[in-house]
């Protein structure tokens, strides 16, 4: 199942865990059972402190397997064969279950240990979803840290039934204690505020007690990382609040366009800007959600950014870089069956519709590669376009076409998702050139019509395009003196990563022209008016 190389680089790791682990296998006469007993073959070999034996009780699943440190509670357990994106997974849950410290915070590791209570968590995941292994590998620390917190990943794929079940349509699905918990990408920090209710409050008061930054950067993901290594670099304090660090890129599967790097995804890339921004001295707030814009009473003044929290910061000058996020139809029953069957993630979501009819709206590139992946896994696709022929690349146009199990309606105008019993039933549409009503009986729709700005929390405070884009110059300035904007929120055209990271780069450069053009004598004024 491993191959040579792969073998060597998993042995080269072993040779850092700390402490005896043990991994206990539960096979059952399936030939998923017979592929992981092949893998854990091949790994307990490779090192002196890894041994394997066989689960004797009844009462877990099959196939399935833990990963437990020898004379301790702490272990993990995958119902899984983790290979694909969740590999990574079960490389680092050996490593940690084995001893070897964990890359997060000292204050996170404290948070973790100090949860008081009894956790059990399950995460449904698919191997092909690329945020599911963040959340896989946040909850295996967690239960690594604490022994009164469990964990069990679940590839869905292998336990139908249960998914059948809990009617779990969404991946990462997380159940705490049996009751659902939350679905999609979640960081570690994300979670432990979940569970630790206390937390927002204690960053809320630390927040308030911050200095003035001479540049704050709202948006982490590839605009606001360029932005806050170039600011940093200027040698100026920096700080970078965002809601979810890497934003719109972490749910991208594969990126092939970003120069001089031939392939990568997502996941990977939000994990290297986000380390590539802490090799400076740059202040970083996770989880933050802004929700107004104060602007400087003077030019050079003090920008006022009030979180949902109920903190503020502030900053001489800003750099607006929130992204955008998938738009949505607008369609009655697309909000009531939201993970019930609607779902905007083909690769995360795509192999829990195996065999099933399922629908495409929209014929651009997103939509076109979703149709043609979701082919090869579902029973049928029925690719719908609003226009009167699609947007997509010839060459994905051909692809689509060449696909038996694929169907293509254009000038078809969604009107209604509809459902039974909690999930998606199907889809109404009306052909817009004759006007008629149409029906088409599936189980799920995956929704692919581009992105809309998140910049709800401006209106009235700084100058919007009508599509609610931030209107920016060709330095990234706005309409207010001070503020700068990148990204795809922007009226730059071309939302593309490589795009980003430039603007990004640039209204940085143009924050520090301003810096060193305006005193800081206004800032002080306003600081006293205050």
């Amino acid at each position: 199942m491993l191959d040579a190389s792969i073998k060597e680089q998993l042995k080269a790791y072993m040779e850092k865990l700390q402490q005896p682990i043990e991994l206990v296998a539960a096979y059952d006469d399936s030939s998923k059972s017979q592929e992981l007993k092949q893998l854990l073959d091949e790994i307990e070999p490779l090192s002196d402190k890894i041994s394997l034996r066989t689960e004797e009780s009844a009462d877990v699943r099959r196939p399935s397997f833990a990963i437990n440190r020898v004379g301790s509670d702490i272990g993990v357990r995958f119902a899984a064969i983790p290979m694909g994106h969740e590999f990574t997974s079960l490389v680092l849950a050996l490593l940690q279950v084995g001893g070897h410290p964990p890359k997060a915070s000292q204050e996170v590791i404290e948070q973790v240990k100090d949860l008081d209570g009894e956790f059990e968590f399950e995460t449904y995941f698919s191997l092909s979803c690329q945020n599911c292994p963040d959340v896989v590998q946040a909850l295996n620390l967690m239960s690594v840290l604490n022994p009164r917190i469990k964990h069990t990943a679940i590839d869905g794929a292998l336990f139908q039934d249960e998914v059948e079940q809990r009617e779990v349509m969404a991946v990462p699905s997380v159940y705490m204690n049996g009751k659902p918990f939350g679905q999609g990408r979640m960081t570690l920090e994300q979670i432990i505020a979940k569970v630790d209710t206390g937390a927002e409050a204690r960053e809320a008061e630390k927040l308030k007690h911050k200095d003035p930054f001479e540049v704050l950067v709202i948006g982490g993901g590839p605009a606001g990382s360029a932005a806050a290594i170039y600011a940093a670099r200027k040698g100026i304090s920096t700080g970078i609040a965002a809601e979810r660090f890497g934003g719109q890129v972490a749910d991208t599967m594969g990126i092939e366009n970003l120069i001089s790097v031939p392939y990568t995804e997502g996941p990977k890339l939000v994990a290297a800007m986000e380390q590539h921004v802490k090799e400076y001295d740059v202040d970083i707030m996770n989880l933050q959600r802004a929700e107004k814009l104060i602007p400087a009473s003077s030019r050079g003044g003090l920008h006022e950014v009030s979180l949902a929290n109920g903190a503020s910061l502030k900053a001489r000058t800003l750099i607006l870089s929130t992204g955008a996020r998938w738009r949505q139809l607008g369609v009655p029953g697309e909000e009531e069956y939201r993970n019930k069957g609607v779902a905007y993630c083909p690769h995360c979501d795509g192999p829990l519709f195996k065999g099933k009819r399922v629908a495409v709206v929209g014929g651009g590139n997103s939509g076109v590669e979703a149709a043609i992946d979701l082919a090869g896994i579902v029973g049928h696709v029925t690719l719908l376009e609003f226009a009167s022929e699609m947007k997509a690349d010839d060459v994905l146009q051909k692809k689509l076409r060449s696909l038996k199990n694929v169907e293509i309606l254009t000038s078809a105008q969604t009107t209604e998702v509809v459902g039974e019993n909690g999930k998606v039933s199907g889809l109404n549409y009306k052909d817009r050139n004759s006007g008629e009503e149409h029906h088409v009986a599936l189980e799920g729709v995956f929704i692919q019509i581009g992105l809309i700005p998140n910049t709800e929390w401006l209106k009235g405070s700084i100058e919007l395009s009508q599509h609610g884009e931030i209107i920016v110059d060709e330095r990234g300035e706005t309409s207010i003196p001070g503020v700068f904007a990148a990204g795809d929120a922007t009226t730059v055209p071309y939302k593309q990563i490589v795009i980003s990271m430039g603007d990004g780069s640039k209204a940085a450069l143009s924050a520090f022209d301003f810096l060193i053009r305006n005193s800081a004598d206004d800032s002080e004024s306003d600081e006293e008016a205050a």
